[in-house]
């Protein structure tokens, strides 16, 4: 249920926040692209700043686990067996 709730909280933000830009639901076609852009990169702004207070390899971070969230698995990516 808790993430119900945080789903909705989080669609009325972004609703909140479009009503603020002048943009109508459903948003044109490049404009929900760029916010889908925006949600994928934001997620990975807690792992990286978690990675930063522990001191962890943050390159190598971006370079996989980063890397693949937010482009999925690429063409020539070959699963590690």
């Amino acid at each position: 249920m808790k993430m119900y709730l945080l789903s909705l909280g989080a669609g009325l933000l972004v609703g909140v926040i479009y009503g603020l830009l002048g943009v109508r639901s459903p948003a044109p076609p490049v404009i929900a692209l760029v916010g889908l852009l925006g949600i994928l990169l934001g997620e990975q702004v807690v792992p990286l700043a978690k990675r930063l207070i522990t001191h962890e390899d943050i390159a190598h971070f971006v370079r996989t686990d980063c890397r693949e969230h937010v482009l999925g698995r690429l063409p020539g990516d070959h699963e590690d067996a």
